[in-house]
């Protein structure tokens, strides 16, 4: 490995790394928010800086921090008769398995080094590079393409499976050290739950796999910038993926192995200081590479509707509407800003789903996972064999027509994008209204008539 690709491998890691983490410590304070908003209260605002006289809070942002002070200085305590090896073993496992996975994850397309004009200032204004084919390597400055992703393996979606099955032994671990019949309930709960659920996760993804004709992620991109995205042509698998996602990171309405009305807080329940800090921010990471895995493999990963190698291309068939290049450095920018942009979408998703559902019992959460979403996987694998083999056996007139159905799909899915952007902006700007919602014979008796009766108190 060459002084260039070390430099660039850093790069890389810090710039996963930091989005992981920075982003795992803002939904802690979107999950704190979003139920305010949800249930009509202030939500987080008790951190505060106080300088020259006054006070900031930044909305409840500095709330990430000050938990993260707060699991430094808090007593690390371990249970007397715990099995310390697993137990301090537990938490590093739960929390290295998160930043293990990101490894593979592509988020930007492939840099062409010799695209690039180095001397300023032509460097963002570089010549566009060819929409097919690959880069190639610079001899005469000692440069090779740079793949965006830590670690561009062959395997791809394979080693994601395995590393992820980590999780299960990082919460058994938990549950069995630290001697406490709770926490031990809920690691097997945990184990059951994770082994029940990750069956469907990878079952959901063959049809994909069918589809894409390969188990790198970055090659899964590639499809969908040339066709259609995962999510037009994986309608089912999609939301298989992302159920059986929300049940791997344990959130609700999956969150039986921590439910608080029965086992304190599961496997974890002995925990405290930092440990209990690293099963907690693992949770909000998990969620953080589950979200890059479905943007990667359904949503069109780095891509834009109509957006290639080369530019900006709307072209329907053989029609094309409008053609305009684009330098390579600003096509690998918005590449990796609409990776980015798509997780932060999908994370917001998880975070209203949290505090939207109610709580599965257990028995209907394994019921979900192997009477519904298995059987929902295998009939997804069977339907896509079958039209994978009748398409292809249906000669180029099909091939064609699927080409143009593609390119309206990617329409669609633009129109969507910038109907979605313009409600948000506008719901943004528009005021706040609270409504009163009555519930119940008794608050509609206290409503019509306007109070409560009031009677002598009795002993």
């Amino acid at each position: 490995m060459t002084v260039f690709q070390v430099i660039w491998t850093l790069v890389k890691i810090a710039i996963m790394a930091g989005f992981v983490l920075n982003l795992a410590a803002v939904l802690t304070w979107a999950d704190r928010r979003q139920s305010s908003m949800i249930q009509d209260r202030i939500g987080p605002n008790r951190a505060v800086i106080r300088l020259f006289g006054r006070e900031f809070r930044l909305a409840g942002l500095l709330h990430p921090l000050a938990d993260g002070l707060k699991f430094f200085t808090k007593e690390d305590f371990i249970p007397p008769r715990a099995d310390r090896l697993l137990y301090r073993i537990a938490p590093m496992l739960a929390l290295g398995m998160v930043f293990t996975l990101v490894a593979t994850i592509p988020f930007g397309d492939t840099i062409c080094p010799r695209e690039f004009r180095l001397l300023w200032p032509n460097v963002f204004v570089g010549p566009a590079v060819e929409r097919w084919g690959t880069c190639s390597t610079d001899v005469a400055r000692g440069t090779s393409p740079i793949e965006l992703m830590i670690a561009p393996l062959g395997i791809g979606i394979l080693f994601v499976f395995a590393m992820s099955g980590q999780g299960v032994i990082a919460a058994a671990f938990a549950g069995y050290s630290s001697d406490n019949k709770f926490s031990l309930m809920g690691a097997l709960r945990a184990a059951a739950q994770m082994v029940s659920y990750e069956v469907t996760l990878g079952l959901s993804l063959v049809g994909a796999m069918m589809v894409y004709g390969s188990v790198r992620l970055d090659d899964m991109v590639r499809w969908q910038q040339d066709h259609a995205w995962g999510i037009v042509v994986q309608p089912l698998a999609f939301v298989l993926f992302f159920a059986a996602a929300v049940a791997e990171n344990k959130r609700i309405p999956f969150d039986i192995p921590e439910a608080e009305s029965e086992l304190v807080s599961g496997y974890f329940t002995e925990y405290s200081g930092m440990k209990f800090g690293m099963f907690y921010f693992a949770e909000y990471a998990e969620v953080v590479t589950g979200s890059m895995l479905l943007v990667a493999i359904f949503l069109g990963g780095w891509t834009l509707p109509f957006f290639h190698r080369d530019g900006l291309t709307v072209q329907f068939g053989q029609w094309v509407v409008l053609r305009w290049l684009v330098p390579h450095v600003w096509m690998i920018l918005l590449g990796v800003a609409a990776f980015f942009g798509k997780v932060l979408v999908v994370c917001m998703l998880q975070v209203f789903v949290r505090w939207s559902l109610p709580r599965l019992r257990y028995d209907q959460l394994m019921k979900l996972g192997w009477r519904i979403l298995l059987p929902a996987s295998f009939v997804n694998i069977g339907v896509t064999g079958i039209l994978v083999l009748g398409l292809d056996a249906m000669g180029p007139a099909v091939e064609r027509a699927l080409a143009v159905a593609g390119d309206v799909s990617q329409a669609v899915v633009a129109a969507g994008i910038i109907y979605g952007t313009v409600r948000l902006v506008w719901g943004f700007r528009r005021p706040i209204r609270h409504h009163s919602l009555v519930l119940g014979s008794s608050a509609i008796r206290v409503a019509k008539h306007g109070r409560t009766e009031r009677q002598a108190m009795q002993s």
